[in-house]
């Protein structure tokens, strides 16, 4: 037997879509490149991770063209993987 919503307590909750920033890529009219290592470290967490799409604000294209950059900017040693947390 499925669950009823009616009943009180269980009423489905939709938020509104939030608006987001436009992509700064997109406004700037450039590409991440691996090479500009000031600008991608603002995409990076203080642990190392990379930082999702909604919190950067960037578009889905931009977003893993950073990712990549990113990735490859760690191989060349010039990113840490990891970050001393204590």
């Amino acid at each position: 037997m499925a669950k009823s919503y009616k009943k009180k307590g269980f009423q489905k909750k939709f938020k509104p879509r939030q608006l987001f920033e436009k992509c700064q890529f997109c406004e700037q009219k450039k590409l991440p490149d691996y090479k500009m290592v000031d600008e991608i470290r603002k995409y990076i967490r203080e642990t190392g991770k990379i930082t999702s799409r909604k919190i950067n604000s960037n578009c889905a294209k931009h977003q893993r063209k950073i990712a990549k950059a990113i990735k490859r900017a760690r191989h060349l040693a010039l990113l840490p993987f990891t970050q001393n947390v204590k």
